[in-house]
């Protein structure tokens, strides 16, 4: 077993593709699976499943390459302390609902932990897709919730992929809409005021079902409705529009304007927001420096 080797499955797991990983480290796909194929003989496991979907680390895969992870890392801080070796860019990636606050820590990530190179990733994708990239290792981190309604369904898939949840905080449903709105002075709205409104809401894809929606009441039918697939188009119809969306209630001035603001929805039910990780995989120093920049982005 030879650090290159762990350099190339850790690549491998961050891509989920071993084309991918070759073209990133600049040698053929068949010489990286012969790699690969050489390691998982030597250490007696299956590092990685593969499928007509992609690549993926198996449990023992996982668990492996968590170990990798620390062993490249210590390799590195050894090479910069005594070989004046150039620093290796940083590696970071989280997946996540469309959240502004999730956005907010990444910033604050980047300007307190970025050096003069780094490759990070934000992916504001469908949940789904982010329990998956957590799975794979295709992100440390996704940010999703839960509630009554989807915890069941979602804490099974979480299970099955040796995913934990943690917590962030718990918030009532609110409304974002345009400071134009006729609703926008209230106090409280309730859903019979919203009827005359376009309901604006994430498309959720292939596995497009209730449980996997992003905005809780997922089953009310809504007279007027609009599925968008990202958060600056959703916010552009806020304004164009009248429309509106449920959610946490948590927006950011500093990076969303003022154009747009929340409003107390009339409601039982509550949204409880937390971050997801691999059980077996130990956060990286990024990944613990983000889980601290959400806290503090949403005062926590």
């Amino acid at each position: 077993m030879t650090l290159q080797q762990l350099k190339y499955a850790i690549e491998v797991a961050g891509r989920g593709s071993m084309n991918e990983a070759a073209k990133r480290l600049f040698i053929s796909q068949p010489s990286l699976s012969n790699a690969i194929k050489e390691l998982e003989a030597e250490l007696g496991i299956t590092i990685f499943e593969r499928s007509n979907k992609g690549i993926a680390p198996t449990k023992e895969g996982s668990e492996f390459l968590s170990y990798a992870r620390q062993v490249v890392e210590q390799a590195e801080l050894l090479e910069n302390r005594y070989l004046n070796a150039k620093p290796a860019p940083q590696h970071f990636s989280v997946s996540t609902q469309h959240y502004a606050f999730a956005v907010n820590a990444f910033v604050q990530l980047v300007r307190e932990h970025g050096l003069d190179e780094y490759e990070l990733t934000l992916r504001e994708t469908k949940t789904h897709e982010i329990i998956e990239d957590v799975k794979s290792l295709r992100s440390e981190i996704g940010i999703l919730y839960r509630n009554e309604f989807n915890e069941k369904v979602i804490n099974k898939l979480l299970k099955a992929a040796h995913l934990e949840f943690h917590p962030l905080f718990t918030a009532k449903p609110h409304i974002f809409i345009s400071i134009r709105n006729p609703l926008a002075k209230l106090p409280v709205v309730t859903l019979e005021q919203l009827k005359e409104y376009p309901y604006l809401y994430f498309e959720q894809g292939e596995n497009n079902s209730f449980y996997f929606s992003e905005e809780i009441l997922s089953t009310v039918s809504h007279p007027k409705s609009i599925r968008v697939s990202d958060r600056a188009t959703l916010f552009n119809l806020l304004i164009g529009l009248n429309g509106y969306t449920i959610s946490t209630g948590v927006l950011s001035a500093d990076l969303n304007g003022n154009q747009i603001i929340p409003v107390p929805l009339e409601s039982q039910e509550s949204i409880r927001v937390g971050w997801i990780s691999h059980r077996h995989v130990p956060l990286s120093k990024l990944g613990a420096a983000y889980v601290e920049a959400l806290r503090q982005a949403i005062g926590n």
